[in-house]
């Protein structure tokens, strides 16, 4: 039976006390409803709808880069029940229906795709979890056989059924035949006012359709996030989760409660990373590579063996086997730093290749440059690369040496194995083996009196 998702993501989020929709905050730089649409990918559904309804424009402007999903607006927000209400005009009947939530960005698709499989043609699914303080969740009441009897909210439940703590999570599967029959009899008698989904099970009972009970992997998939605080619980679960795959996979962490993962990251064996590290966009290690502490690596590659020291900034560049990087480097996008290459202390490399065993020790900003190998920069050293309109390409060819405090005045290349002293200005093209140099007379004057402050 083919597959339909409702995502119900209509709430205010009161509790976050914030200007934006509640599904839009995000959790490891993703926004809460992505990861859920994410989750929700692999099942290979035939149709996704998302149900919005506060600050709906924005959240669908925020949202645009996602595709395959039909938007459904809740004008009114009147409980569960009525927004998936709004979807029936729409739903193909034939199908079985998935109904999540918005702000549930931890809920796995390993857990989903059992609750699916599990659920058959003409039953309910249900996915319950245990918890150890149920206040405020849907109770799940269940008959002398152990067999769901019903879905109690707690503001309707009584003291006894208030004791129990195994809970709704508000995540169903069932055949949109029986939404299209169920939903229209829906009624809102209740402490609340409103159209509860949590009426399909009485339906369910009434008729004789049998109900499917599934529970999640990890308790914690089913966590919502109400507030600011817990959207911060639930952060550290997700960073957490991320860690021990990451190990499983060969990586050691020198604290993984101290590790933020905002994208993939592809792990290899022996690798060691410190603390406060971030991982943004995809990131894939070689074996053998140290991490240190405070590092950010924003879409990067590293071979195997590859050292980053603390405080550096990587960003957008494919670092090779055997390079050290640091400390306190940035490596901006469209870098290329190959084999056994060094970029030490307050270097920062732009758009730049540099080339296998080379250094770029201190101080220095190298930009549109192609290097060759074995090349030797000296500290202070800057390419000049930008004219206040457009940008130059330096070309330095192996084996070259420049010395400190250089400028090298782009475009401009510096052929094989040229030698470049320190302080010297270069505006020419230098020759190979040549040695280049800007004269300069130190002048002095005895006794000179420095100016003083009154």
């Amino acid at each position: 039976m083919a597959l339909s998702v409702i995502i119900l993501a209509g709430g205010t989020g009161t509790r976050m006390r914030s200007k934006h929709p509640k599904v839009l905050h995000e959790l490891a730089g993703k926004s809460l409803l992505e990861h859920v649409i994410d989750s929700v990918r692999p099942l290979n559904a035939k149709e996704i709808f998302v149900v919005y309804g506060h600050m709906g424009d924005y959240v669908r402007a925020k949202m645009q880069h996602c595709q395959g999903i039909t938007w459904i607006e809740q004008k009114e927000r009147l409980g569960t029940g009525h927004a998936v209400q709004q979807v029936l005009p729409q739903l193909t009947v034939e199908n079985q229906v998935l109904i999540l939530y918005g702000d549930v960005p931890l809920i796995t698709t390993e857990t989903l795709k059992h609750l699916v499989a599990s659920t058959g043609r003409d039953q309910v699914g249900l996915l319950t979890a245990v918890v150890q303080n149920p206040t405020g969740l849907g109770r799940i009441v269940r008959d002398e056989y152990l067999q769901v009897d019903a879905i109690v909210e707690e503001k309707d439940a009584t003291d006894l059924q208030r004791q129990i703590r195994e809970i709704n999570t508000g995540i169903y599967c069932l055949p949109a035949k029986r939404l299209v029959e169920w939903l229209p009899k829906l009624t809102n008698k209740n402490s609340q006012g409103e159209y509860y989904l949590t009426d399909v099970v009485h339906f369910a009972r009434k008729e004789h359709v049998p109900i499917n009970v599934s529970k999640p992997k990890a308790v914690e998939e089913i966590y919502g996030a109400n507030s600011r605080s817990e959207l911060a619980r639930l952060e550290r679960i997700f960073q957490y989760w991320q860690a021990e795959t990451l190990m499983a996979g060969g990586v050691s962490f020198a604290d993984p409660a101290r590790i933020d993962v905002r994208g993939k990251v592809t792990p290899a064996q022996d690798c060691w990373v410190d603390a406060n590290v971030l991982f943004e966009g995809t990131i894939v290690m070689g074996d053998d590579c140290v991490i240190g502490p405070n590092v950010m690596l924003k879409d990067v590659t590293l071979g195997q063996g590859v050292t980053i020291h603390a405080n550096s900034v990587i960003e957008g560049a494919v670092i090779e086997s055997g390079a050290v990087i640091g400390p306190f480097a940035r490596i901006r996008p469209e870098t290329h730093i190959h084999q056994n290459a060094h970029i030490g202390n307050f270097v920062e490399i732009k758009k730049s290749s540099i080339g296998a065993g080379s250094k770029v020790n201190h101080l220095s900003y190298i930009g549109d440059t192609m290097m060759g190998a074995k090349v030797n920069i000296g500290a202070g050293t800057i390419t000049c690369n930008y004219d206040g309109a457009a940008k130059h390409a330096t070309i330095i060819e192996d084996e070259v040496f420049i010395g400190s405090d250089v400028q090298l005045i782009a475009p401009v290349t510096v052929a094989k194995g040229a030698t470049v002293g320190a302080g010297t200005t270069v505006i020419k093209n230098v020759e190979a083996g040549a040695l280049v140099i800007n004269p300069k007379i130190q002048k002095q004057v005895s006794g000179w009196a420095r100016p003083r402050k009154a």
